[in-house]
């Protein structure tokens, strides 16, 4: 009947909504798992660039410090140059070469390597060693001076490539957290849709099945009906009422 065929139809599309809806909520619990990942990396990434900016920025300082330090006594006034001011230039050479060894790999050559070690085990005796009269302090404190220039500029380039992937890195999630965010929205705003039409369609699917119900009920009451009638059209009236007396008794 009509009403059996629309109950059909309104099964099958509650079946097909609640699995669309299930699809839905799967795409977008997939979208946000891939965010909260994306978030986790990003915020890893920025805690290691932070550490590694503040190290290098404090390394960058250091050597200016150092560098400054030599150019004020750089050229034949090595020997009004305080212990302490030695000795600070000297641990500042130990400290960052040890540091930062790896970054270091391949910058500084091996004779530039053992003046600046020779430097680090004797600073004082470095621009001591009995010059003679044809022989200046400036070569030395040159090539020490020289040593904390190159180290200073290879942190500040590996400073600023960090700073460029730091921001590449941003812009990344940026992006990829619009596009996560949008497919969020849009996978939401489907399963609101989709619950609603399911309601909808659940609502007059339940209304459809009363129907049939009332539609029996009805049926059966016009059946009853035309078989009193029938059975009357055989009888006589007196027979009738005894027949309904007895109904009621």
């Amino acid at each position: 009947s009509r009403l059996t065929t629309k109950i059909e139809e309104l099964t099958a599309g509650s079946a097909r909504l609640n699995t669309e809806v299930k699809n839905h909520e799967k795409e977008v619990a997939g979208h946000q798992a891939s965010l909260d990942e994306a978030t986790a990396l990003r915020e890893k990434q920025l805690a290691e660039f932070n550490a590694e900016e503040k190290d290098l920025l404090e390394s960058i300082s250091a050597l200016k410090a150092a560098i400054t330090v030599l150019s004020k006594h750089h050229g034949g006034s090595l020997l009004q140059m305080s212990r302490s001011h030695m000795l600070s230039v000297a641990t500042t050479l130990q400290h960052e070469m040890q540091k930062h060894s790896s970054l270091l790999e391949g910058v500084l050559s091996p004779s530039e390597r053992r003046a600046a070690n020779s430097f680090i085990q004797a600073p004082e005796d470095y621009f001591d060693a009995t010059p003679t009269f044809k022989q200046s302090y400036a070569p030395q404190s040159g090539e020490i001076w020289g040593i904390l220039k190159q180290m200073k500029e290879t942190f500040e380039s590996n400073l600023s490539e960090s700073q460029k992937e730091e921001m590449a890195n941003q812009k990344a999630y940026e992006d990829l957290k619009t596009a996560k965010e949008d497919e969020i929205t849009a996978g939401q705003a489907q399963i609101e849709m989709k619950t609603a039409e399911l309601a909808t369609t659940d609502e007059k699917n339940a209304q459809a099945k009363e129907d049939v119900v009332d539609t029996k009920a009805s049926l059966s009451a016009d059946e009853q009906f035309l078989m009193m009638l029938k059975e009357k059209c055989q009888m006589t009236d007196k027979e009738w009422e005894e027949r309904q007396k007895t109904r009621q008794q």
